[in-house]
């Protein structure tokens, strides 16, 4: 099946199956058809799915997979992975601190990242000598902030989306105190229109068009976490860069989402973390990308040994000599057992391309998309993530009527079904490409279907006890 390039063509690329097996749109059989002409089925069993058990201890299908759709907070844990990382302890067991230059399986501790770097570069589309491999997702912002961040008297103000996850805001407004700057004068937050969730690509280079002779820094996530939309990042670059502004984005959600291209686009810096799409683990191993512009520029920077070059290294002289590219932003040596992870992963991912699993993904999203509108206007939620393919990856965040979200995502759980749940009214569903079936998706809108029902019926209920109650204090 060709890739859609909007909801209708997803839709319709999967009624046209449907109309030649005869079936329903609706039907678990489309969906089986489905997954049986998916060229990416096997990588699924490349993963651990949790089963049923471990959500409902009361079930006759215990060894049932779940239905697992919340990748974007925390990706499954690769087959290959446990055999990497008590391959790590056997040597740590073996040869004690020799792991460093006498790895038994070839990866030498001491240059163990060498391992996950070209993967990685791959799917944020940059050169090896762009990325490194490093710290943890905010850490790292804060690192590449001190470097990228130089404020003047006349351009220190920072551009952001205003409902950027908190840990972005964080580290911005504790940069911009660092620096001496009132928060309220230095951070530009751009914000949805009235009555809209999703940010206009105009809007925000507008203000950059209007404002950017100010602006030192334009930092913007990929992917906003809340409502799942993809920023046009070229585009937000490209105007960036015509005000001269230091560009950087915090790919969390858009890494192993969806394909990038950080070196084309001439993104000064990036950073993101592991354990969502790329499923490296809770707590994983950071990743940062710095433009080949910058290889050998001085730039200030919170330096430690290992960004240091390896060649003099243990010459123990006291003297920084800056790997040429990103290497040079490392402090410390990188956490093997969380290396180890990544590369478990990184190892599924060199089976596959971002291309094929963009193809896939909108796909599978699209027809997730389609099921849900087919539920018709008092489903009881509507949709915050754009329609178009383009404006998203994989996952669509849906806004619950008042009161009924928390029912329904605890009926879902007590069917194995796992989202995520953004209170008071957002759940987040992530069909992820490089696990996620067709018949995951069905399973989910109709389990989720029922869900709401019984939440209905449960608030009808109450209702009328309510009332009752009322009627009866008032006799």
């Amino acid at each position: 099946m060709a890739t859609p390039t909007s909801s209708s063509s997803a839709r319709q690329a999967c009624s046209e199956l449907a109309h030649t097996l005869n079936v329903d749109f609706a039907s678990r059989r489309l969906a089986e058809a489905l997954d049986e002409r998916d060229p990416l089925k096997p990588l699924r069993s490349e993963f651990l799915i949790p089963p049923r058990k471990s959500y409902v201890p009361d079930t006759s299908n215990p060894d049932t997979p779940s239905i697992y759709l919340c990748g974007n907070s925390l990706g499954l844990q690769p087959a290959g992975l446990r055999t990497l990382v008590n391959e790590e302890l056997d040597a740590w067991g073996a040869l004690g601190v020799q792991g460093h230059f006498r790895h038994p399986h070839n990866r030498d501790w001491v240059t163990i990242d060498d391992h996950v770097v070209a993967e990685s570069a791959k799917i944020v589309g940059a050169d090896s000598s762009e990325v490194a491999i490093m710290n943890s997702l905010t850490a790292n912002l804060h690192f590449l902030m001190v470097s990228f961040y130089r404020p003047t008297s006349t351009r220190f103000k920072i551009l952001m989306e205003a409902k950027a996850f908190p840990s972005d805001f964080y580290a911005i407004e504790s940069q911009v105190r660092f620096h001496g700057y009132d928060p309220a004068d230095a951070i530009i937050e751009v914000a949805p229109r009235e009555g809209e969730h999703i940010l206009r690509t105009e809007d925000i280079t507008d203000i950059i068009a209007r404002r950017g002779d100010t602006i030192a820094l334009v930092m913007f996530s990929g992917i906003q976490y809340y409502t799942g939309q993809f920023f046009e990042l070229e585009a937000i670059t490209a105007a960036a860069k015509a005000k001269n502004c230091v560009v950087g984005f915090d790919l969390a959600h858009a890494v192993g989402n969806v394909p990038l291209s950080l070196s084309a686009w001439d993104v000064d810096f990036a950073c993101w973390c592991t354990y969502k799409y790329l499923n490296a683990g809770p707590g994983g191993i950071g990743g940062a990308y710095v433009n080949k512009r910058y290889a050998n520029a001085e730039l200030p920077r919170m330096s430690g040994w290992w960004g240091t070059d390896p060649a003099t290294k243990f010459q123990m002289d006291n003297i920084f000599r800056p790997i040429p590219g990103a290497n040079s932003f490392r402090v410390s040596n990188p956490n093997v057992l969380a290396t180890a992870s990544l590369l478990g992963s990184l190892n599924v991912f060199a089976k596959t391309s971002m291309n094929a699993l963009r193809t896939k993904s909108q796909l599978l999203t699209g027809y997730l998309e389609a099921l849900l509108l087919d539920l018709g206007p008092n489903s009881g939620f509507k949709i915050l993530t754009p329609s178009d393919p383009a404006q998203r990856g994989c996952q669509l965040s849906l806004l619950f009527d008042e009161g009924l979200m928390m029912p329904v995502f605890e009926n879902l759980e007590r069917n194995a079904v796992i989202v995520d749940e953004r209170k008071p009214d957002v759940i987040r569903v992530a069909p992820t490409p490089l696990y996620n079936t067709f018949v995951d998706v069905w399973t989910f809108v109709n389990v989720l279907t029922e869900a709401i029902g019984v939440a209905r019926s449960a608030a009808g209920s109450a209702g009328v006890c309510q009332d009752a109650e009322q009627g009866l204090m008032t006799s």
